[in-house]
């Protein structure tokens, strides 16, 4: 038997309007997959500059020491900022509050920028005021 074509979408997709709560939610799932992958394929090969001795060690950090893994470093960053948020609001929200449109917007908003400015923060000071570029 053939599937008909002319089936209905389903009703999210054209009743639903673009909102920071949907980023927020899309983010979450982006950033923990790119965590589990990106984050854990630099831990093991940090594990194993680690383990095979000074000539592999000083490979990996000349690596991220380079602008390279230097903006791998800082996405990695932003990916557990932004995700840590994120999970903190659902945190919130799974004891039930914060579902009001208002209050979802409001917070979907700040957790979209907290991290943002966070990781500047935090890679200013490493950069800046810890010596990379001082």
């Amino acid at each position: 038997m053939k599937a008909s074509s002319a089936r209905p979408l389903s009703p999210h997709l054209s009743i639903w309007r673009w909102g920071p709560h949907m980023l927020v939610s899309i983010l979450h799932r982006i950033t923990g997959a790119g965590l589990s992958i990106v984050g854990g394929l630099l831990l093991l090969w940090w594990l194993w500059a680690l383990a095979d001795g000074r000539d592999s060690y000083d490979y990996f950090t000349g690596w991220m020491m380079h602008w390279t893994g230097l903006i791998l470093l800082v996405g990695l960053t932003w990916a557990f900022l932004q995700h840590l948020a994120s999970g903190l609001r659902h945190l919130v929200m799974d004891t039930g509050a914060g579902f009001e449109l208002k209050t979802n917007k409001f917070w979907s908003v700040v957790v979209s920028l907290l991290p943002l400015v966070l990781t500047g923060a935090l890679w200013a000071y490493i950069l800046f005021v810890r010596g990379y570029f001082a």
